[in-house]
């Protein structure tokens, strides 16, 4: 259990009270306190992001009618203008600042058309600053139009272009970007160490130029040393936070949301001192055009081969193929477009992979990489089948049990558009000097309690377990206040795995964590034995 002392001088609190942790079998735990950490500040994260949207048209840009022909310089120059400047202030909101320059005491209707149909008038009674705010319902790319009208009609105009924070996803079916292995989409060599290898996303397999992210499956293969790998946009920083870990000879693969260079690229950069293949599938892509909007989902289990779940028990055959419904089940509606997965790989009887795909012809990608007997998990984002269905292969020549949980769904009525957001840390239990317990969980508070975001996109790795066991991150039922009063109730963890592991191994996954009605997120060690975990936070979900 984290002590008193490392937690205060973590700068985090000690929740007061005990409860007991009930495990996925339904006995009851060691009882232990949740962990607190600090509320995960996203206006502070994302301030880049919408810094990033400002965009200005001067007042010398101010087009007046009355001024062609033969008008007098003097006339034309005595005409009103309007300076126009905009920021980005959350996913599909804008803040608009117009300064208005006319004779005093003249008075002027200010008409502002948004772009998406919408429009407003406001005053003005000479040189005025106004301040106007607009929240669109669809990301994309809007021109904005500002007219000063009199009487007379319209003394002058300007306008200025501007494009959502918020990002919407378009599915794709599973395509190979990248393998070093077989030199598609690079050399056939593999990565030296501390090297790089770039994917050509824009412009690649029929994704459109100008796209901001991709959802990346990234598999890591014949490495010769320890090591890890980070994604990022070409041009941009190298991060500091890893997307893959991986040891000698290991195959590991992780899920990945990605932002694209203004070159259409994305860098894989090899953290570690021995070369190493590199395999890259795509599934979707992220833009700032309406597509489909995200919604989060608490994880619902569709397909569970112990079972008999979503498909015949017992384990699927080697090289045996199922599939699945997927729209009408778990929250899933009918129109959507893709599923956001949790899919673990339990008991195989030798080493393979699994591919998740939208049915007919399975793709050569792969989602899981798996030895024999490891059970794993990966998050997936695959495109439904025009059948609602979605299709599994078992890569191994030998059985293998697969467990599926859904965790959200892209569909054009989903709210929430993707912000991208520079990596960064949310928390890592080794700066406070005592791993996370088994059958405990660590607790936080998203954005200070606000509403409009619905998820997070970060990446969980435990390191240093002292067993096996699995992580579960769901939304907590207490709100921030119930944690503050001492009055929150023991939760009760979904029954789910984001990522599993095993002793002493490192294992990273990406997780899109729902934010809940309440805004706190836990993150649960369900093993008996204590892990260290790391938190990094690539992105958020947001409404507004």
């Amino acid at each position: 259990m984290l002590s008193t002392a490392a937690i205060v001088a973590a700068g985090v609190g000690l929740v007061p009270g005990v409860a007991s942790a009930t495990g996925q079998d339904g006995a009851k735990g060691t009882d232990h306190r949740g962990v607190s950490v600090p509320d995960l500040d996203l206006n502070k994260i994302a301030a880049k992001a919408y810094k990033e949207g400002t965009t200005s048209s001067p007042a010398s840009k101010t087009v007046h009618p009355a001024a062609k022909g033969n008008k007098q310089a003097a006339d034309a120059a005595a005409e009103p203008t309007v300076s126009l400047e905009a920021d980005t202030v959350s996913a599909h909101g804008v803040e608009l600042r117009l300064a208005v320059t006319s004779d005093p005491g003249t008075a002027l209707g200010v008409l502002v058309e948004w772009g998406d149909g919408s429009q407003i008038q406001v005053g003005a009674n000479g040189p005025t600053n106004l301040t106007e705010n607009h929240v669109y319902a669809k990301a994309g790319v809007y021109t904005v139009k500002v007219s000063l009208v009199d009487g007379s009609g319209v003394r002058g105009t300007n306008q200025i272009v501007l494009a959502t924070a918020g990002n919407e996803f378009t599915p794709h079916t599973p395509t190979r970007l990248l393998d070093t292995r077989a030199g598609i989409g690079a050399p056939a060599k593999k990565v030296p160490a501390f090297g790089t290898a770039r994917i050509k996303v824009g412009g690649a397999a029929q994704i459109p130029a100008g796209v901001t992210a991709v959802a990346l499956n990234v598999t890591v293969t014949n490495p010769s040393k320890d090591g890890h790998v980070r994604v990022y946009a070409e041009g941009g920083e190298v991060p500091t936070t890893s997307n893959v870990n991986y040891t000698p000879g290991q195959t590991v693969p992780n899920m990945v949301i990605a932002s694209v260079g203004q070159n259409g690229y994305v860098d894989i950069y090899n953290h570690g001192a021995g070369e190493l293949d590199l395999i890259a599938d795509v599934t979707g892509y992220f833009s700032k055009s309406a597509a489909n909007g995200y919604t989060s989902l608490e994880p619902s289990r569709i397909v569970d081969t112990r079972e008999g779940l979503g498909t015949s028990q017992g384990k699927v055959a080697g090289y045996g193929t199922f599939n699945t419904p997927v729209r009408g089940r778990a929250g899933v509606p009918a129109t959507a477009t893709a599923v956001a997965l949790n899919v673990t790989v339990h008991e195989p009887n030798m080493e393979g992979h699994l591919t998740v795909y939208p049915g007919g012809p399975a793709p050569t990608s792969s989602n899981l990489n798996f030895g024999q007997g490891q059970t794993i998990a990966n998050s997936v984002i695959v495109p439904i089948g025009p059948d609602g269905k979605i299709s599994f292969r078992n890569g191994a020549g030998a059985g293998t049990h697969v467990i599926v949980d859904v965790v959200g769904y892209y569909s054009p009525e989903s709210q929430s558009a993707l912000i991208r957001t520079a990596p960064s840390r949310w928390f890592d239990t080794r700066e406070w000097g005592s791993p996370l317990e088994g059958r405990s969980y660590i607790y936080g508070r998203v954005a200070g309690g606000d509403t409009n975001v619905t998820a997070l996109v970060t990446n969980a790795t435990v390191t240093n377990p002292e067993g096996t066991g699995f992580l579960t991150v769901s939304p907590d039922p207490n709100s921030w206040a119930a944690y503050e009063g001492g009055w929150e109730t023991w939760p009760t963890p979904p029954n789910s795995s984001n990522l599993n592991w095993t002793y002493r191994k490192t294992v990273p996954n990406l997780v899109q964590a729902s934010s809940g009605v309440n805004n706190v997120i836990d993150f649960w060690n369900m093993g008996y034995q204590s892990t260290d975990l790391l938190v990094d936070t690539f992105g958020f979900y947001a409404k507004n």
